[in-house]
């Protein structure tokens, strides 16, 4: 009788899974085949490869992290106080090492370097898939325009206080239009999220790191050295809880979203064992942590209770150095829209590929123990074929284009990334993670039980989170005066 999905023991992760040569490499397929037959031979065979190496992941992994969030993790340790504020954000970060940690798990069942959101949906909650991508594609559609409305609003700031510092003369007209410099930064933004593969963006993700730096040294550097025209620091207290608290919070728990690379970076790093796997999460993680600490810390320290939601409006607009920290958070958040395009257009892919996928699967189950060359397109693993480079450009042409135009048209979407944020985060950082992996190891006699109980309370919480965001935007529509701000 043809096993179901995901009754591939889960030791079978650290006991060979990575290993091309090891009969339980077969675990892979068989989990998603239902048949019990060795096939170690054929997948020793033109089975696809990857070529990422572990810095290159990490840099995706951060830069998929990293974004204009960080700017406001003063305010959400001023809502607190000291103490509670970094102790969140070390509560916010050990989370999401765990939900990223059971979605490696998860995607080494799935076919061989073809996991994604859709197949382990498919292994576990099948009719639910479909749903899933298109969550997830709408978060990552949301969030890049959101980096081009950024882009759209902080040019202009960068300019004039370039001209301010640098000329005698007033800048030209089309200089101060942000609408000009989203347009012009497209030439850049295009080559980058036509490129197939997600370790491809390694060099940009690089340059966007080098960003961060620069704003960590402005924090430190500005706090032992105050510049002309700063604000007058107000009240730091170690434990201050606010009301605030209540908005900031879901800042702090969003800002290490990545989920939705984790899936890419597992299929394309070179040797993606779980022992890689876990140096990738927790090298990006930890780093990350690391940053959100430094800068909430050193601006809190700065500012006191009177900071702000953006740390780097609070510091003088005329100085020089402060406009070159503008103008990286623009190249970190211009170099972070490649990273929300790719898993966007591939949910997409999954969501337009699905009937053919799911009647590829059922073709497999059904087959069992038949001839496994009969009548099939599929690949190695039964996975859904690569993207055709006819619609490979037709979806990224259809992201680009709808994301330009409305961030050439809207001004504010914060509304709308406010639900997307606090519903499709939630989703794919907590609740997701936490099913699938119960899920997938229900049926194993040698399942940890524990790691099985901690799933499901990370579910649990994520769904906690989810009911609680959603009745606070919701709240903030209808009593917008007393609204924090939104993620």
């Amino acid at each position: 009788m043809a096993q179901k999905y995901g009754s591939t023991p889960v030791s079978a992760v650290d006991d060979g899974l990575d290993d091309p040569t090891s009969p339980l490499g077969a675990g892979e397929s068989s989990a998603l085949l239902g048949g019990d037959r060795d096939t170690t031979v054929k997948r020793t065979t033109g089975k696809r490869e990857g070529s990422a190496t572990v810095i290159s992941s990490v840099s995706n992994f951060l830069n998929t992290i990293i974004g204009s969030g960080m700017l406001t993790f003063p305010m959400a340790m001023a809502s607190a106080g000291l103490i509670p504020g970094m102790l969140t954000c070390l509560f916010s970060g050990s989370v999401a090492v765990f939900g990223l940690f059971l979605l490696s798990l998860c995607a080494a069942r799935a076919p061989h370097r073809r996991s994604s959101f859709f197949a382990i949906s498919k292994m576990t909650f099948p009719k639910a898939a479909i749903l899933f991508d298109a969550a997830i594609a709408a978060k990552c559609f949301g969030v890049s325009t959101s980096y081009l409305i950024i882009i759209k609003g902080l040019m202009p700031s960068v300019v004039a206080t370039f001209y301010h510092d640098l000329s005698s003369s007033t800048p030209p007209a089309w200089a101060l239009s942000g609408r000009v410099w989203i347009s012009l930064f497209m030439v850049v933004l295009v080559p980058l999220v036509f490129l197939r593969q997600l370790d491809s963006l390694r060099h940009a993700s690089y340059v966007a790191l080098f960003s961060v730096a620069y704003l960590l040294v402005i924090v430190i550097t500005v706090y032992f050295n105050p510049l002309e025209g700063m604000p007058e620091r107000g009240e730091v207290r170690l434990i201050h809880f606010t009301p605030n608290f209540v908005s900031t919070f879901p800042v702090q728990v969003f800002a290490f979203t990545c989920s939705q690379n984790l899936f890419p970076i597992y299929n394309e790093l070179r040797d993606n064992s779980q022992r890689q796997m876990n140096l990738v999460i927790g090298t990006a993680i930890g780093s990350a942590t690391l940053t959100y600490e430094i800068i909430a810390v050193f601006g809190y320290l700065t500012f006191g209770a009177t900071v702000g939601a953006n740390i780097i409006a609070m510091y003088p607009s005329t100085s020089l150095f402060i406009a070159i920290g503008q103008l990286a958070i623009v190249t970190l958040v211009l170099l972070g829209y490649p990273l929300q395009v790719h898993p966007c257009r591939n949910c997409l892919d999954k969501i337009f590929h699905a009937g053919e996928v799911v009647k590829q699967i059922e073709a497999a189950v059904a087959d069992g123990e038949g001839d496994e060359d009969e009548g099939t397109e599929m690949d190695e693993d039964h996975a859904a074929a690569e993207m055709s480079p006819l619609k490979h450009t037709l979806l990224t042409a259809a992201i680009v284009i709808a994301s330009f135009s409305l961030a050439f048209f809207v001004n504010d979407l914060k509304l709308v990334l406010s639900f997307v944020g606090s519903t499709g985060s939630t989703t794919i950082s907590f609740i997701l993670p936490g099913l699938f992996y119960w899920k997938l190891t229900r049926g194993d006699r040698d399942r940890n039980n524990a790691l099985s109980l901690a799933a499901l309370a990370l579910a649990g919480y994520g769904m906690c989170v989810f009911v609680f965001c959603l009745g606070f935007n919701i709240y903030q529509v209808i009593h917008p005066a007393t609204g924090g701000p939104a993620h």
